[in-house]
């Protein structure tokens, strides 16, 4: 009788110990699905913003006939506008910076670079406080344009590149495979690698790889 009693608790507590194991199983795989789920919505938010802004663009250049940034009636335009005051751009066709690939804050007049955002703003096409700061994508990276004029640069193409930091590499080659090769040399979409907002100004590296961090430009 006891040793009836002990084969069945035995065999009791297997079942148990099953069932637990299945619904761990049950929640790992919720939870790893969760974050795929979340990481894919992220990439199809920086996509997103690579349209938008890039619509954006056009649509500026369509209506004022001039690029933001570099527009030379701006400041008449927008007479009105709160701090910062709206600023003109020179008119030269190209879109300028100090050199560097510069962080937009809210209070800046210049670079071209930086006032590029705060025209579009400005013009209703972009959401965000009217001002120069960088817009932030879903990766915590800045969203800034860099014109590019050394081909040695091959981080990004020679032209006015639409540029966006700190993304992980899975999060890169999809963007750049949405819109382009997938490579990072190659194409209208480059990349150049580093953590957080890395200067663009810099040679591509030859494939996206974990756990590396990139700047993904694409040619505007």
């Amino acid at each position: 009788m006891s040793n009836h009693s002990n084969r069945f608790q035995s065999g009791f507590t297997l079942v148990e110990l099953a069932i637990v194991l299945v619904i761990i199983g049950l929640l790992l795989g919720g939870v790893l699905k969760g974050q795929e789920l979340i990481e894919n919505g992220k990439i199809k938010n920086v996509q997103n913003d690579v349209k938008g802004v890039t619509a954006a663009y056009y649509a500026y250049l369509d209506r004022y006939n001039a690029r933001p940034g570099d527009d030379p009636r701006a400041a008449a335009r927008w007479t009105a506008a709160a701090a910062p005051a709206a600023t003109s751009g020179d008119g030269n066709g190209l879109i300028t910076t100090a050199g560097t690939w510069t962080a937009c804050t809210a209070a800046l007049t210049t670079p071209e670079s930086c006032t590029f955002i705060h025209h579009l703003r400005l013009a209703g096409l972009i959401t965000g406080a009217p001002n120069t700061s960088d817009p932030i994508n879903a990766y915590g990276g800045a969203i800034r344009v860099e014109q590019n004029t050394v081909a040695a640069n091959t981080a990004m193409v020679v032209g006015l590149n639409l540029c966006f930091g700190n993304l992980p590499a899975k999060a890169a080659e999809a963007v750049d495979a949405s819109f382009d090769d997938g490579n990072p040399a190659t194409g209208n979409v480059r990349a150049a690698v580093g953590t957080g907002n890395f200067d663009p100004n810099a040679a591509a590296p030859a494939a996206y790889i974990d756990p590396n961090t990139y700047t993904v430009c694409k040619l505007l």
